[in-house]
């Protein structure tokens, strides 16, 4: 597959994500969020694929939305010349860096940031649904919505607050100041900030460990799991996947390779793949209540507590 605005690797089970516009510090177009969807779903797809790494270009990562069509940067109603009546509800005029980062969040295989420059914007909010976020020294950060009138993007009302805290995300976004990797770093947006040259290798390495370790399968639902509990409302919903989830993995062959090759001090070759052996009651969210909880795990709330 051809992309314009990005570049795409895979090899030794990473994908490599590259935003590839630096004559504009990989600032996001329409385009680039379609390419960066487009490619996740071909990560996907491919299970082959066990860690994905998004860095940028460049001295960049992402400088945020393109402001060359001035004005018109952020109406969207003004850039299509959309005629007749305007609906907002129509699926259209979604946010296109929240359906972009909605994507990512629904991603079945973990992903690493490497941001090796300015983040900004969109390019600040991407990095909230991955999982590992990794700077380099040069990185910087901003989420300037406010000082563009308008408000936060990619679900970053929603993201922010879970990674770094409310305090903390207000902070950076009702300010909109840039502020550098250090401090992105005490606030908890990013696990580690190394030298530029070594920011790949870092990336890599973290990468390198999910693939050749770890179970594609139980990484997925690991991920999925920890992302869908942020908006939990008791531990109980914890434990009632959970429950299922280990019950259901410790009958699999991914569990036995586990095992095994621990017990015979080997790199494990777990045989389950993504594409066809998630369990069967994922994805248990879009289930009614029960189709999952009506299990002879199920424990009512007085027993929970």
């Amino acid at each position: 597959m051809a992309f314009e605005t990005i570049r795409y690797a895979v090899e030794d089970g990473i994908a490599t994500i590259t935003m590839s516009r630096p004559h504009r510090l990989n600032a996001f177009t329409y385009e680039m969020g379609d390419e960066l969807i487009a490619v996740f779903d071909l990560a996907d797809g491919d299970d082959e694929v066990k860690a994905i790494i998004v860095t940028g270009e460049g001295k960049a990562f992402c400088a945020g939305a393109d402001l060359s069509t001035g004005v018109e940067t952020f109406d969207m109603v003004a850039q299509t010349q959309h005629a007749g009546t305007f609906d907002p509800k129509d699926p259209k005029w979604r946010d296109r860096g929240g359906v972009l980062n909605l994507r990512i969040w629904n991603s079945l295989k973990p992903v690493i940031a490497a941001v090796n420059g300015a983040a900004v914007g969109i390019g600040a909010t991407m990095i909230l649904p991955m999982d590992i976020r990794l700077a380099s020294m040069d990185a910087k950060f901003a989420y300037p919505f406010a000082r563009r009138g308008i408000i936060w993007d990619g679900c970053a009302s929603w993201f922010l607050p879970r990674v770094v805290g409310i305090s903390t995300a207000m902070d950076w976004g009702l300010t909109g100041r840039t502020f550098p990797a250090a401090e992105a770093y005490e606030g908890g947006l990013v696990a580690r900030v190394v030298p530029a040259e070594d920011l790949m290798a870092q990336a890599r390495e973290r990468a390198k460990m999910i693939a050749e370790r770890c179970s594609p399968v139980s990484l997925a639902m690991m991920r999925r799991m920890a992302w869908r509990m942020q908006g939990a409302a008791h531990p109980m919903e914890a434990h009632r996947v959970e429950s299922l989830g280990i019950l259901e993995a410790g009958m699999g062959e991914d569990a036995k390779e586990g095992v095994m090759s621990f017990l015979e001090k080997r790199q494990p070759d777990f045989p389950m793949k993504v594409s066809s052996d998630l369990p069967g009651y994922h994805p248990w969210w879009d289930r009614s209540e029960d189709a999952y909880v009506d299990t002879p795990l199920e424990l009512t709330e007085v027993e929970a507590d």
